[in-house]
């Protein structure tokens, strides 16, 4: 394929209306990319300050039960006489007993384990 003439290789100088167009748009993507690199800063600076006065993470509860290794925690959970368990649930030192009474009706039991007492009774009942 032949040499495009080297005068075809200069660039012509612009007409002097596209040359303010492109100054113009050459100043736009300048103070665009300006203004998006200060709220870039504003965006880290503000995630460096958060990291630096985020509060210290809590230290492990003093009221979890320690259990030296090898050994069970035992105790006694007392229910009403004749009261039969549904289900039962488990969250942090606190246990959530589901139990049918003998009239029937249905109840909730909290009962915490470091404590060793039932801390909460929620009956169930339809309207």
């Amino acid at each position: 394929m032949a040499r495009p003439l080297a005068d075809e290789d200069e660039e012509k100088p612009l007409d002097p209306e596209v040359e303010k167009v492109r100054r113009k748009l050459v100043r736009f993507v300048a103070i665009n990319l300006g203004l998006l690199f200060l709220a870039l800063m504003v965006v880290i600076a503000a995630l460096v300050y958060k990291a630096r006065n985020a509060p210290p993470a809590a230290p492990p509860s003093t009221s979890d039960i320690q259990v030296p290794i090898g050994e069970t925690v035992n105790g006694d959970i007392v229910l009403p006489v004749g009261a039969r368990v549904i289900s039962q649930s488990l969250s942090g030192n606190h246990l959530s007993i589901d139990a049918e009474l003998p009239d029937g009706s249905r109840a909730i039991f909290v009962y915490d384990i470091t404590e060793r007492r039932i801390v909460g009774r929620f009956s169930i009942r339809n309207k």
